[in-house]
C-alpha cells in the first residue's frame, strides 16, 4: 500500500466531481436543514430545490459537519494508505466547520493539518486544488499546506446579491449591516475579506451592479496568469454572460469555471446571487 498525503475539504468548495476524483480530493458535506429535514449538501439537496424553498420563504438553516463525521473520513483515508492529511475548510468566521475538523484531528490515526483558508466557494476550491497538485508533484504535508496558503493569499471573491435579507437572517453579513438602512434603494456588491463578508460598493441598479462586478474582476485579474470561477444561484444566464465577457477581457486567463453554488451558500445569499472568484496561479 503506497503512503501518501490526502487532501480533504468541505462541500462549500464546490469543486466539480470529476476534478475531485482526478486529484483525489475528499469533500465532507455540510448540512442544510429545510423545515424539519436535515439534508447533506451535494447529495440530498440540490441548489435548485434550495432556491425554490427560499422563494417560497420556507425556513432554511445550515450546520457544520460533526467532529465524528470528520473523524470517520480521516480514519478511512488512513486505512486507505494516507500517511498524513491536509484538511482545508471555509472561513472559520462563517462556519464552525474548521473547529469540528480540529476536534477530529486530535484523535486521527495519522497527522492531520487543519487549515482555515478564510475562503469559501471556489476560492476554497482553488486552495484545495493547489494542495492536491503539490502532493501529486511529491510535496510533503507542510509543503502542501504552504501551497494552499499561498493560493489563498492570491485569491479574491466578489459577490452581487439581489437582496441582503438572506445574509441578515443568517447572521453572515459582518460589517455589511451598515448597508441595511438603504438596502431597498441599492444593489450591494460584497467581497470576502479577512474571512468575512463585507460591503464593497453600493450600486443603484442590478445591471449596473453586475457590470461593476465584471470591472472589479478584470481589474483584480490584471495580466498575470489567473483562474476564475463564476458562481450563481438560479441565475444561469447572467453567469454565462459574465463568464463570456471575462473570457474575452482577461488576457492571463488559464481556467474558467462556471457553476451554481450549493445549498449552504445559497441559503445565506438567496436566488439571484452572482459571484466571481479570481485566483492567481
Amino acid at each position: 500500500m503506497s503512503r501518501h498525503v490526502a487532501i480533504v475539504t468541505d462541500s462549500t468548495a464546490y469543486l466539480p466531481p470529476h476534478t475531485m476524483e482526478r486529484h483525489g480530493i475528499t469533500a465532507v458535506p455540510l448540512t442544510v436543514v429545510l423545515g424539519d429535514r436535515a439534508l447533506e449538501e451535494g447529495t440530498e439537496i440540490s441548489a435548485r430545490s434550495l432556491a425554490e424553498a427560499l422563494q417560497r420563504r420556507r425556513p432554511v438553516t445550515t450546520s457544520r459537519p460533526s467532529p465524528e463525521t470528520f473523524a470517520a473520513h480521516y480514519r478511512r483515508l488512513a486505512d486507505d494508505g494516507a500517511a498524513g492529511i491536509v484538511s482545508l475548510h471555509l472561513s472559520a468566521e462563517l462556519s464552525g466547520t474548521y473547529e469540528a475538523a480540529l476536534l477530529a484531528a486530535r484523535q486521527a490515526p495519522v497527522p492531520v493539518r487543519v487549515v482555515d483558508t478564510g475562503m469559501v466557494a471556489m476560492a476554497l476550491g482553488f486552495c484545495a486544488l493547489a494542495a492536491a497538485e503539490a502532493v501529486q508533484a511529491g510535496s510533503t504535508i507542510d509543503e502542501a499546506v504552504a501551497a494552499a496558503e499561498k493560493r489563498a493569499a492570491g485569491t479574491a471573491a466578489y459577490f452581487y446579491v439581489d437582496t441582503l435579507d438572506y445574509l441578515r437572517r443568517g447572521g453572515r453579513i459582518g460589517a455589511a449591516r451598515a448597508l441595511l438602512g438603504s438596502a431597498l434603494a441599492v444593489k450591494p456588491l460584497l467581497e470576502l475579506t479577512g474571512g468575512c463578508i463585507e460591503p464593497r460598493e453600493k450600486v443603484r441598479t442590478a445591471s449596473r451592479a453586475i457590470a461593476r462586478l465584471e470591472e472589479i474582476a478584470v481589474e483584480r485579474a490584471g495580466v498575470s496568469p489567473v483562474d476564475i470561477a463564476v458562481h450563481h444561484l438560479a441565475a444561469a444566464e447572467r453567469a454565462d454572460t459574465l463568464a463570456e465577457h471575462l473570457r474575452q477581457r482577461v488576457p492571463g486567463l488559464t481556467d474558467l469555471h462556471v457553476s451554481e453554488v450549493g445549498a449552504v451558500i445559497g441559503a445565506h445569499t438567496g436566488p439571484g446571487l452572482l459571484g466571481v472568484v479570481v485566483s492567481q496561479r
